[in-house]
């Protein structure tokens, strides 16, 4: 972890992106909460942050609006690119297993979940 804030360790750059120190609370959580029209009290009840963590935060945003939203585009972008990898390769496995047949000994049961699955109309 790589401080990037002038206060030692207030904010930190992590595989997340920005986040509060010593939490796994990203700075876009606490930007989600406040365009969502939440007061700073109402963030501190919801999320498990002291006043002074989320004072940094919010000063940190406060002071790096344009850096930290484009920071923010970067890892929401990334995060999407990651899911639909994810997806796809489940979606590959998935229909590898699907096609695999049944252990010895479980054909009955493998019988019984086609069937099931044809009831509820699941099968392809």
């Amino acid at each position: 972890m790589t401080s990037v804030s002038s206060e030692p360790s207030t904010i930190v750059l992590t595989e997340r992106g920005l986040t509060i120190a010593g939490t796994r609370i990203t700075l876009y959580d606490v930007m989600d909460h406040l365009a969502a029209g939440w007061a700073p009290k109402l963030i501190l009840n919801w999320l498990p942050l002291t006043e002074a963590q989320l004072n940094a935060a919010l000063s940190y945003i406060d002071a790096n609006r344009s850096e930290v939203e484009a920071d923010c585009q970067t890892v929401l972008r990334e995060t999407q690119e990651r899911r639909e990898y994810w997806e796809i390769k489940n979606r590959e496995r998935l229909t590898e297993i699907s096609q695999m047949p049944p252990k010895p000994g479980q054909e009955a049961i493998h019988a019984k979940l086609q069937a099931w699955k044809a009831k509820l109309g699941l099968t392809a």
